[in-house]
């Protein structure tokens, strides 16, 4: 974990809960969505001795559900279609998930998947089993699949390898509801700027992903490329990110093909990308303006070349602050930013 304004603190927090074999899958605010060594979920604040049993993720409401999962005793589960004794190992290490959690109410959404998977599964505050959410069978083809996700409240985001975005009402008591159930457009992977081109032929590009983000304050949905590169001489690891949002005033009338604008500047806001969502600048909490907060970029779905980066880039200059001393200090394995409230 790594708090916002952690280079502020002269002290670190010792969690009083003994956290050993468990594996944190994302956080709102100071809550983290948790799952132990065999694989029972629950949200815990970890401030306080605060938690939030969650139901086992094979329990699951019947109506629209075509995958079943099985426990092996291990962490691990079996996954098959209903009524079809063969299935897949899914690990516990691909397990994914998000949570919101309101501060005022603790009314939360947790919502869950495990990687290269067909379905997503979801509760909330007094639900007892989770509903399932199909990404392939029955599905639009433009939304089929899931390459990233952002939960923004009761509102899910999903972002398909078609390059649309799957906007999902979860705020319903029966389920849930596609707010856009026919995508009259979809978008496509930005050209890279002659500088990028240059800088990639240079280097050995290590990983790339493509993520979104809701900006909180207007709703509106960005694009974010993120790529990793290495100097082939000296062999120092660089990176760089590109903002974009939808120009949708200008659609072409044949292919609806929305033209891709790059955003220079997020104002006095600052980009969570492993959270999804932007937050007002705020020098109390060490969050800087017009900057990018990142760890690493398998948080959703698995990329073997992916490793933890801690850092902080400022879009407006393109430098970028990493924080060496913190990995070598605590020989960190995994790091999520985070809010606290």
């Amino acid at each position: 974990m790594v708090c916002s304004n952690w280079y502020l603190c002269s002290k670190v927090y010792v969690p009083r809960r003994d956290f050993s074999g468990c594996r944190f899958l994302g956080n709102s605010g100071k809550w983290f969505l948790v799952a132990d060594s065999q694989s029972n979920l629950y949200i815990v604040d970890v401030f306080s001795e605060k938690k939030i049993d969650l139901p086992r993720l094979e329990l699951v409401s019947c109506e629209g559900c075509v995958h079943s999962l099985e426990p092996l005793g291990d962490g691990d589960f079996n996954e098959a279609l209903v009524r079809n004794s063969a299935g897949i190992r899914k690990s516990a290490e691909k397990l994914r998930g998000r949570v919101w959690v309101d501060e005022e109410t603790r009314d939360y959404v947790v919502v869950c998947r495990f990687d290269r998977c067909d379905f997503i599964r979801f509760c909330k505050k007094g639900d007892d089993r989770y509903s399932e959410i199909q990404t392939r069978v029955g599905v639009n083809v433009f939304f089929k699949g899931q390459d990233d996700m952002v939960l923004n409240g009761y509102n899910l985001y999903v972002f398909t390898p078609c390059y649309s975005l799957r906007h999902i009402d979860l705020s319903g008591k029966d389920g849930f509801e596609d707010v856009i159930e026919q995508p009259m457009f979809t978008w496509y992977k930005p050209f890279p700027s002659a500088e990028e081109e240059e800088r990639m032929r240079a280097f050995k590009v290590i990983s790339e992903s493509y993520n979104i983000a809701v900006v909180t304050r207007s709703g509106e949905v960005l694009l974010v490329h993120n790529y990793a590169y290495e100097s082939a001489t000296t062999f120092e690891k660089h990176r760089m990110f590109g903002v974009y949002k939808r120009q949708l005033k200008d659609l072409d009338p044949e292919t609806y093909k929305p033209c891709l604008v790059e955003v220079d500047s997020l104002g006095d806001e600052a980009l969570f990308l492993e959270l999804g969502i932007t937050v007002p600048a705020d020098a109390t909490f060490g969050i800087e303006p017009n900057s990018i907060y990142f760890t690493r970029d398998d948080r959703f779905r698995l990329m073997p070349l992916s490793f933890l980066d801690i850092c902080v880039y400022n879009l407006a200059t393109k430098s970028i602050k990493r924080f060496p001393t913190l990995s070598s200090k605590f020989k960190l394995k995994d790091a999520q930013w985070f809010i606290p409230s």
